[in-house]
């Protein structure tokens, strides 16, 4: 990599964080009306301090406002800049109800529901104590109709010029690097894990690949929602995954499963049981790997920078001087999770492909027992 390159690739990275650490320097002094300022401070002899626990779980955490950031003024309360997003509800007896999240604050009734905050999530409530259905489009639903639209964009752009071109002249610019990839997956995932069945199974892998690793680059960004890193998303993958293998699943995986061959009859039962239990552990594993590795990296940024917060509230020369250690971890951390992103996407889908490959397995014939027994 040259010189200048090198220096771009630094500006960048410090730009990009120089934002997001100037965002969470705002949540500070934050109004009660923004999604992370409500859960950011708390009074104490009249000094305000920064609770590090609320600011990192109100960054993670689903809304229904898509918080940006807030602008300070001297001797008054900061403006939070904030994106509404719809509220849809449905009530049993009363219907549809659809509004602006802007008109319904914390602790402030509207049209019968109420805000509710806590540390981990939000939800909103009927105050007639009913059970309400809340399919609003939240700041990970936003997201995630994003990163469809982003990749689909992308796809259906490559895909014309290959309609256009053909297949068989050279690829240039974004369709270069997307045919690298393609081929990746179709060499070292597809072909290994599910043999002559492979071109069956691309679109799915392809689609859960691009899909898990746009939404882990989109969450890096400042401001990102947190959308691979909540176990309701990536629960809902592996359910998809999940369903995939039991569909396609064949005779012979089954057969294995609940009459396993060469298995003394007294021992069949103890190990059909733990068969069914590790079917059933596979897409838990999906899931939870995921889940746990994307927000895991959103936590560990997030508690860098506000390092820099617990040590001014020692002392502020001590707090300046940290700047520069939080920001270098903090920026080391982000190259990482920019590779993270990537390699649990992979990760997701190899594995989907592995198990996929496991119920499509065909009975096969025991070539040395029919070499010994010629």
């Amino acid at each position: 990599m040259s010189c200048k390159r090198l220096i771009s690739l630094l500006v960048l990275t410090f730009a990009v964080f120089g934002a997001s650490f100037f965002a969470v320097a705002q949540t500070e002094n934050n109004a009660p009306k923004s999604e992370t300022a409500t859960q950011t401070t708390t009074e104490s002899k009249g000094e305000k301090k920064l609770d590090v626990a609320k600011v990192i779980f109100g960054h993670i955490a689903d809304a229904h406002e898509w918080h940006l950031f807030s602008i300070s003024h001297e001797g008054a309360e900061p403006t939070p800049v904030a994106m509404p997003l719809p509220v849809i509800l449905y009530h049993p007896t009363k219907g549809f109800f659809f509004f602006s999240s802007s008109k319904i604050e914390e602790g402030e009734p509207y049209e019968g529901f109420r805000l509710v905050r806590g540390d981990m999530k939000e939800k909103i409530i009927s105050e007639d104590g009913a059970s309400i259905y809340d399919i609003s489009i939240t700041k990970n639903v936003l997201s995630m109709i994003i990163s469809v639209v982003i990749l689909l964009w992308v796809i259906l752009k490559v895909g014309k010029k290959y309609s256009t071109h053909g297949s068989m002249k050279a690829p240039s610019g974004f369709q270069n690097f997307l045919e690298v990839v393609v081929i990746f997956i179709r060499d070292e995932v597809g072909k290994p894990c599910l043999g002559k069945k492979y071109k069956n199974y691309m679109p799915l892998l392809l689609t859960i690949f691009f899909f898990i690793w746009i939404n882990n680059l989109l969450g890096l960004l400042p401001g990102g929602a947190n959308f691979t890193g909540n176990i309701a998303v990536t629960s809902c993958l592996a359910l998809v995954s999940f369903i995939i293998i039991l569909v396609n699943s064949k005779k012979h995986f089954w057969s294995h499963l609940l009459n396993p061959p060469g298995v003394p009859g007294w021992m069949k039962p103890m190990l059909v049981l733990i068969e069914i239990i590790s079917l059933f552990i596979k897409p838990m594993a999906l899931m939870i790997r995921l889940f746990a590795n994307i927000m895991a990296g959103h936590i560990v940024i997030l508690a860098l920078i506000c390092i820099v917060f617990i040590f001014a509230a020692i002392n502020t020369f001590v707090g300046a001087g940290f700047v520069p250690v939080s920001l270098a971890f903090a920026i080391f951390m982000f190259l990482l999770e920019l590779l993270v992103g990537a390699i649990q996407a992979f990760i997701f889908t190899n594995l989907t492909a592995v198990f996929i490959g496991q119920a499509i397995e065909e009975a096969h014939e025991d070539h040395g027992a029919h070499e010994a027994h010629a």
